[in-house]
């Protein structure tokens, strides 16, 4: 033991990485003390909380992501510091992923320690939502531990070992696709990771002269298959098993429409170009001509430098996937972007260096320009919280940093915990679903916002129908909400709190007279 302490004292890697990772805790830090405000996140602790009262994710409460992001909510019960502080505890295994990750990509520790503090700044602070416990942010971490052990794995081969470290090379393929399978069943988007690394195998594992006869004599496809096979396999396993968990409660047809079905026109709806999904045919012709360039090039490319130009052509294509400039979506990049900043220092041919570096330099700037767009100053939010902890801001204040409803959302959740009981079903008329969570309550249906109960007519239709079986308490019609479409006839006004109004059910009696 003191042996271990002695080595790891004198080892410049601990040096840079305890400072890093305390760097990384304290921009984390003003995260688990932030109010509930934020809409996303609101209904992922109203569906948490649905979870651990007994109802069933998609027939019984709704969003449409797969359901691993949920269960994370409802194992700390959707509390909000819990959730941040288990998010900051991934984004710290996230930071020491990438960290060594690059120390397996670059030869040069100026760039790695420069890489991994870029990639703390990004993630660790707000300039992209890194505060929010989102999907990407969890999804982050297998990610980065999938990258690591695909090139470690690439790295081994080219060295000619049969082994990587304690794992066979088939053995760290399947669990690089193990955990690409779990983050896909955190967030859909996962699946470029998956198909970026499978793109860089595929090019590592193909010989540079390999002929046409090659491929059609089935000669290029049994070499491919020894690092696809397992890499496939791990990244079904997960997923199957979710498929069989929902189809034996009989609610696979719910899974596949909500966390896939569903997504299709979400996509589609900002993609419209000449044609529907226009935009995203483009954005597919885009990619699929920057890999095969790659492809053609990459003999003149060095390993280090391929995996990061096919996983940042991924990455890119991930963020504008669904062509909606939210600031979270720019996270899905943010490890490949910073690695590239130590391109000019990997083997790649003069001229093409020179046309790489800048091509990747104006994308990056025009991605930055697209998904940060000035949203966040960075000192208004960290000094909110000085001057908050130390008592020079009032609680309202401080709250109505993040948005003006926030002391509004307070005042009628504490409101609702008078007069309701846990788990009881009631009724708000808005987009703030944080409200059910900050008042224990549960909406009355499976839809937590408004925009969801609008998007159809069948979903409004059924919203209807559960408000007249299930009667709710009360019914909130938020100040910011479209105007309520949901007959309300047996609703008396209560009380007006921030503007927006309670409404209480009848008595019987009333009812009658």
């Amino acid at each position: 033991m003191k042996q271990l302490l002695y080595r790891l004292e004198r080892s410049q890697t601990t040096w840079f990485i305890l400072p890093t990772l305390l760097f990384f805790f304290l921009l984390r830090f003003p995260s688990l003390i932030e109010p509930y405000w934020y809409g996303d996140e609101g209904i992922y602790e109203t569906i948490g909380l649905a979870l651990r009262h007994g109802r069933s994710l998609y027939t019984g409460i709704w969003d449409n992501k797969p359901p691993l992001l949920y269960l994370i909510y409802a194992l700390f019960n959707s509390d909000q510091f819990l959730v941040h502080l288990a998010s900051l505890i991934v984004g710290i295994g996230a930071v020491l992923c990438f960290f060594f990750l690059a120390k397996q990509l670059f030869h040069k520790n100026k760039i790695v320690y420069i890489t991994t503090i870029i990639f703390c700044l990004l993630f660790g602070t707000p300039i992209a939502e890194g505060n929010i416990a989102n999907a990407e942010n969890f999804m982050l971490l297998p990610i980065l531990a999938a990258a690591y052990i695909i090139y470690t794995a690439v790295q081994t081969k080219n060295r000619n070992e049969k082994n990587m470290g304690p794992w066979s090379l088939k053995t760290g393929h399947f669990v690089a696709g193990l955990l690409l399978g779990i983050a896909f069943l955190i967030k859909i988007v996962a699946f470029f990771d998956f198909a970026a690394f499978a793109v860089f195998l595929i090019y590592v594992y193909i010989p540079h002269k390999a002929t046409l006869q090659s491929f059609l004599n089935r000669q290029v496809g049994r070499i491919l298959m020894v690092p696809l096979l397992p890499y496939c396999l791990g990244f079904a396993l997960p997923i199957v098993i979710t498929i069989l968990y929902f189809f034996l409660k009989g609610s696979a047809s719910d899974f596949f429409q909500s966390a896939f079905g569903s997504n299709i026109g979400y996509v589609g709806y900002a993609n419209v170009f000449i044609i529907p999904q226009g935009l995203l045919v483009l954005k597919l012709l885009l990619l699929g001509g920057s890999i095969l360039f790659l492809f053609m090039k990459r003999s003149q490319i060095s390993s280090p430098a391929l995996f990061l130009l096919v996983w940042f052509a991924f990455g890119l294509f991930d963020s504008f996937f669904s062509q909606r400039n939210y600031t979270h979506y720019f996270l899905m990049v943010i490890p490949s972007l910073s690695l590239l900043l130590g391109l000019p220092t990997l083997q790649i041919r003069y001229h093409y260096k020179l046309y790489l570096f800048l091509g990747v330099f104006i994308l990056a700037i025009l991605s930055i320009g697209y998904f940060l767009n000035g949203r966040y100053n960075q000192i208004p939010y960290y000094s909110n919280f000085f001057a908050f902890v130390t008592n020079h801001k009032s609680v309202t204040d401080y709250q109505n940093f993040f948005d003006r409803n926030v002391p509004r959302d307070y005042m009628i959740a504490d409101y609702l915990r008078l007069y309701t009981t846990p788990d009881e079903p009631i009724f708000i008329w808005g987009n703030s679903a944080q409200i059910y969570a900050l008042s224990n309550t549960l909406p009355a249906g499976r839809y937590t916002v408004a925009y969801h109960v609008l998007s159809t007519k069948q979903t409004l239709a059924e919203t209807t129908q559960a408000i007249n079986t299930i009667k709710p308490h009360f019914i909130v019609i938020l100040s910011d909400s479209p105007g309520l479409p949901i007959n309300n006839v047996n609703y008396n006004y209560k009380i007006s709190l921030g503007g927006s109004v309670v409404y209480e059910r009848m008595a019987p009696g009333a009812l009658l007279r």
